[in-house]
């Protein structure tokens, strides 16, 4: 292999999702730099890769990245192959690696992705909620106030929002996503790939009561939130709109497009459509 840092997704749960090229690298590469050397070690043990007594395992967590970054790129100049894993999923996706990946990218170091497993996209094909268009917002902050601030910031995106959350905090954090977002549409999907996988989805409410009623909820959880709903347009909104268009636009055409915009009834667009270009006064 080239030498460089090589970006390896490993299993979410279940084993049968390494990919033919992640066991190639994790067999071959010179060091394996992970969150926790036990967990990527009892990995490969699984997937019966033995490990080259060349090998090196470093460990590279959120609390020691930083300080790694030079080791690692020194190994990488002097000719090593890395790959950096996660104890699960795809690294820099809430784990570790941005720091060493920016750092080798800033430096022009060979960096190449190994994809695989994540615990995002297969939440959000569970969901049922649309797909067209979403936003990854990771773990909140711990505290209540700061989760609460980031919150309200997504409240008018118009994309189904994606967070990761443990299951000790899960109520907590659904309680609060229904005091900033109202009672949306949503889903908790977890234990993804694993035995007991399960997708819930409903109201908010809906959620909260469920999960009110176990006794213990377990496995690593992601919600899901459907997207903000497009604000209705006001009658001086709609006008404003169609005298824009119509300076560029036929009333055919301008209609079509005011009327995609604003999500009003065609005729209730076409009739205001005609007051302006006849000069009557609006209702």
């Amino acid at each position: 292999m080239k030498a460089g840092l090589y970006l390896v997704s490993t299993p979410i749960g279940n084993l049968k999702d390494i990919t033919l090229r992640a066991l190639e690298v994790l067999s071959s590469a010179d060091i394996i730099a992970c969150e926790d050397t036990r967990t990527t070690k009892q990995l490969l043990r699984l997937l019966e890769i033995k490990a080259q007594t060349e090998q090196k395992f470093i460990s590279c967590h959120n609390f020691n990245e930083e300080e790694k970054v030079s080791l690692l790129i020194e190994k990488i100049k002097e000719g090593h192959t890395v790959a950096l894993v996660s104890d699960a999923g795809t690294p820099l996706i809430s784990d570790p690696g941005y720091k060493i990946a920016a750092e080798c990218a800033r430096q022009g170091i060979y960096v190449t992705p190994v994809p695989g497993a994540n615990a995002l996209l297969p939440a959000l094909q569970l969901s049922g909620l649309p797909s067209d268009r979403f936003l990854f917002n990771g773990f909140l902050p711990a505290k209540q106030q700061a989760a609460e601030e980031e919150l309200k910031s997504l409240t008018t995106i118009p994309a189904t929002l994606i967070f990761y959350e443990s299951p000790v905090r899960i109520l907590k954090t659904l309680r609060l996503m229904r005091q900033v977002f109202g009672n949306r549409q949503a889903s908790v999907v977890r234990e993804i790939t694993k035995m007991f996988e399960e997708t819930l989805s409903g109201s908010l409410d809906f959620l909260i009561r469920t999960l009110e009623n176990r006794e213990k909820i377990k496995g690593e959880c992601v919600i899901l939130v459907n997207r903000a709903e497009k604000e209705g347009k006001t009658d001086d909104d709609i006008k404003k709109m169609l005298q824009d268009v119509l300076k560029k636009h036929s009333l055919k055409e301008a209609v079509s497009l005011v009327q995609k915009e604003s999500g009003r009834k065609k005729q209730d667009v076409y009739k205001k459509a005609l007051e302006i270009k006849d000069g009557t006064p609006s209702d």
